[in-house]
Formats: structure tokens, sequence, C-alpha cells
């Protein structure tokens, strides 16, 4: 595969993996490190760009929704958890977005309380970057 091609796939892994849609960046990421056939900060710089966006996206849709919708309507307990840590600890909670099952809520809900727009952005890309760093560093 060439190199455009599977930066690309990453990347596009990696954004789907951020949004409300399930996705498995983490996977496709540590076959191509194995594989070895790319520059390992390619491959960090692709995917972790693609969450990131990913992750600004919802965030964006939540910032969207909150003109049509009250907060009141929360009720799952992964929306009032994270309802919580934003209370608690604002945009810093971003750096959470990468956890499974609570990260996307997370964004979306930063979003809706519409926490600080740029401090939210390099919070969820700070929290992301570790993330597959951290992969990169386990392969």
């Amino acid at each position: 595969m060439s190199e455009e091609l599977s930066l690309g796939a990453l990347f596009l892994s990696g954004f789907i993996s951020a949004t409300l849609l399930p996705g498995g960046s983490e996977v496709l990421l540590a076959w191509q490190l194995i594989d070895g056939s790319h520059n390992p900060w390619a491959l960090w710089a692709a995917v972790t760009s693609g969450n990131a966006l990913g992750g600004i996206v919802t965030f964006l849709m939540g910032w969207g929704i909150a003109h049509y919708f009250p907060l009141k309507l929360f009720s799952s307990s992964r929306q009032l958890q994270a309802k919580s840590w934003l209370e608690r600890y604002g945009a810093y909670s971003l750096l959470l977005s990468w956890l499974p099952l609570i990260g996307d809520p997370l964004c979306f809900m930063a979003g809706w309380l519409k926490t600080h727009f740029l401090l939210s952005l390099l919070m969820i890309t700070l929290g992301k970057a570790i993330r597959y760093l951290l992969i990169i560093g386990l392969i």
C-alpha cells in the first residue's frame, strides 16, 4: 500500500473513531507500526490529526445543538458523568477525550456547555496525541 493511501486510511480511521461512530484506529496504527514500512512520526501525525478533528467535530455538534435543546435533557449516566467532569474541571477535562465510552460524550458535552473553543481544541488534541504516543511506545 502506498504511504499516502496508508496515511489517509489512518487519518480517516482516527476521524471515525473520534466521532459518535465506532472505529479501530489503534488497531490500524499498531498494524502499520508492526509492518514497519512507514515513518512512525508520519503515522502518529496522521492518526492524531484525524482523531483530534473528529473530536472537534463532535464538540461543534454539541455547540450547535445547544441552540435548540436545553441542558436539562441529559439523562444517560455517561452524559451526566461528562457534565459533572466538565463543570468541575472545564476544558481541561478534555485531556480525557481519548477514553473509550466517555470521550465522545465529553467532547459533545463540552460543546454543549460552550467551553472555551481554543482551549478545548488544544486539550482534545493533546489528550489524543498522548494516547497515540503511548501506543507507539508500547509497540
